[in-house]
């Protein structure tokens, strides 16, 4: 019988929200292990937020698929192969991977994913910063976080609000839906705040932009 090493990926914040939490990806990946005829030799499960970079339990899953000359097996490709750590990590290793919703993908689709995820997060970072040039240009006067100060700055507010509107419901789309999932992925592509100068967007800022937004 062939052997695998099974993967799984969950955040705190959205685990549950995606219909894709650590309980549907192991029953995804048995399904899967016993149809094609793989043994699991070991399952590794990785904690994260949108901001880690490390991978520890992918490491050492990879290191073991290489002494068990294992497959990995992961449960969901789409969030996996947008993440250039992910990406980084599999590449170096020379490991063979299976995924379950897509268990044709190839490392080269994984490159071009993350390719996409690369320039759709430049481009957002930049739109945003046009969007923060130009109420900085119209003399918007900005505070701690970002918030905007004085009645003056109404309108700049709802034109940045505007500009971030399809950004937000992007992130939504792809199932960051909480105000703290939603904080976490606007840091992790380096979307600058209204503030633009260097702050990290906070729950305050992201919960007062979803307000205007939704107005």
């Amino acid at each position: 019988m062939k052997k695998a090493v099974a993967y799984y990926r969950v955040s705190i914040d959205r685990q549950g929200k995606s219909g894709l939490g650590l309980e549907a990806q192991q029953m995804a990946v048995q399904r899967f292990t016993e149809a094609q005829g793989y043994d699991i030799a070991a399952e590794y499960t990785e904690v994260e937020s949108g901001r880690k970079s490390k991978r520890p339990q992918l490491l050492a899953a990879l290191t073991q698929c290489r002494k068990e000359r294992a497959t990995l097996i992961i449960a969901k490709l789409d969030r996996l192969g947008r993440n250039v750590a992910f990406i980084s990590n599999l590449m170096e290793s020379r490991v063979e991977f299976k995924a379950v919703d897509n268990p044709h993908a190839t490392k080269v689709m994984l490159h071009m994913l993350a390719a996409f995820a690369e320039h759709e997060a430049e481009q957002i970072s930049i739109r945003t910063k046009e969007a923060l040039g130009a109420a900085k240009r119209r003399g918007v006067e900005l505070g701690k976080h970002g918030h905007v100060l004085g009645k003056k700055n109404k309108t700049a507010a709802d034109t940045f609000a505007l500009a971030m509107r399809p950004i937000i419901e992007e992130l939504k789309g792809q199932g960051f839906t909480t105000v703290r999932a939603i904080r976490d992925e606007l840091n992790a592509r380096n979307v600058p705040t209204y503030r633009n100068d260097g702050q990290k967007w906070h729950i305050p800022n992201v919960y007062a932009l979803l307000k205007r937004i939704s107005k």
